[in-house]
């Protein structure tokens, strides 16, 4: 069966663009709740957020927050005004559910597997979401999507590269097994982005 895009595809509505924040950043932050649950780590800004509240002990959502401010320039000048406002409006999202979550939910039992996974599909379709909505997490998202815009280079793959980077510092601040499982769940966020972001099937923005 032969695909067929319309010439002229329908905009997001502003309560289609809406929603899709708002369950990008739920999502998103489910994700969080998940992966310091088990004590485990990420990649992307979020990554590096993650280490330094590990280092520190100060709130992951603040700490997200402010790394996240300089990469807006760049966004503004390659992505434009609206993918920049989208984008703060996802990653203040984030950090405001990831502080309320956990007063609200806990997990008895949570396999490490489980887990790994368990974050992978959430932040997956999280960031999914957003993307599709014409924002990002901010920070590598920003600089990954801006690629792939220019050179065709998967968002994914820029950020798994990103990501390896980071893992090398968690090494520093938790044990192999546990950055192990923590790298689980990174590649299957970026496998999911890999596989099913794609600019030529979803166009509407």
């Amino acid at each position: 069966m032969t695909e067929i895009i319309a010439e002229h595809p329908a905009k997001h509505s502003l309560l289609d663009d809406a929603q899709g924040l708002l369950y990008g950043g739920f999502m998103a932050a489910f994700g969080i709740v998940v992966l310091t649950q088990l004590g485990f780590v990420t990649g992307q800004t979020a990554g590096l957020a993650v280490l330094i509240s590990y280092a520190t002990g100060w709130a992951f959502g603040p700490v997200f927050f402010v790394i996240n401010l300089p990469f807006y320039w760049l966004g503004w000048k390659r992505m434009g005004p609206a993918f920049v406002a989208k984008t703060f409006i996802a990653v203040a999202l984030l950090s405001v559910f990831s502080a309320i979550l956990p007063q609200y939910m806990s997990f008895q039992t949570l396999h490490p597997a489980v887990g790994a996974v368990l974050f992978g599909f959430a932040s997956g379709s999280a960031l999914l979401a957003l993307f599709r909505h014409g924002a990002s997490l901010g920070g590598v998202g920003v600089v990954a999507l801006w690629l792939q815009d220019r050179t065709g280079f998967k968002a994914g793959w820029t950020q798994l590269l990103f990501d390896l980077f980071v893992f090398s510092l968690a090494l520093m601040l938790r044990d192999l097994t546990t950055v192990a499982w923590s790298f689980l769940g990174a590649v299957v966020v970026n496998l999911i982005i890999a596989l099913n972001h794609r600019r030529d099937r979803y166009i509407a923005t």
